[in-house]
């Protein structure tokens, strides 16, 4: 039986926001749905995500967990990992939610048990509409510009990797893919141990 019964990666829906750090936690789910096997025995990696309106997320389920991308925007990610806990009675351990952190360097990578947003607006909304901070969750590192200025902070996490991100970037997802199914066959603390001290790329 799998630690984790949902997935989450956080995003903002849209073409705008494809590919940008802000929503490098629907890149891993993506690049998940192309490796974990279906329930309904689809060859593997040919399983679709289907928008279901009244959970106000884009859900496909694998043999072993719900792969959910909110469809709300980022800063109501709380929203739909509500309504996914309440409509599959997933309880907030049973969750593990991805998602970018700046304030790790890219190629870094870190789970947590539980603890504060650290700023982050995605998070802030779980905590809030979940009532508890005591959710499993891996932060993708990408990087912080020197400059702290509020529109300098948007415009870097609104923005794409560039080019010489990208190879960094291509090898944290299949990482990011190995620790997120590691921690669903052995759990938290071995995923913990195991990929906290990373540094891909080196």
């Amino acid at each position: 039986m799998a630690y984790f019964r949902a997935l989450f990666g956080l995003g903002n829906p849209g073409r705008d926001y494809e590919e940008t750090r802000h929503n490098v936690g629907f890149l891993v789910m993506d690049r998940l749905a192309e490796t974990l096997p279906p329930p309904d025995g689809a060859p593997l990696g040919e399983a679709r995500y289907k928008s279901i309106r009244r959970l106000e997320a884009d859900l496909l389920k694998s043999r072993d967990a719900y792969l959910v991308k909110p469809t709300t925007f980022m800063n109501e990610s709380g929203v739909a990992v509500a309504q996914v806990s309440r409509f599959y009675r997933i309880p907030p351990e049973e969750m593990l939610v991805v998602y970018d952190d700046m304030d790790l360097a890219l190629g870094r990578l870190r789970f947590r048990a539980r603890g504060s947003s650290g700023g982050h607006n995605g998070i802030k909304s779980i905590i809030q509409h979940l009532g508890t901070d005591a959710f499993p969750r891996l932060k993708v590192g990408i990087g912080r510009r020197e400059s702290r200025e509020q529109d300098r902070v948007v415009n870097h996490v609104l923005g794409k990797f560039g080019q010489e991100e990208r190879p960094v970037l291509q090898a944290v997802l299949d990482v990011a893919v190995r620790a997120v199914t590691d921690a669903m066959e052995m759990g938290l603390d071995h995923a913990m141990t195991e990929y906290n001290g990373l540094v891909v790329g080196e």
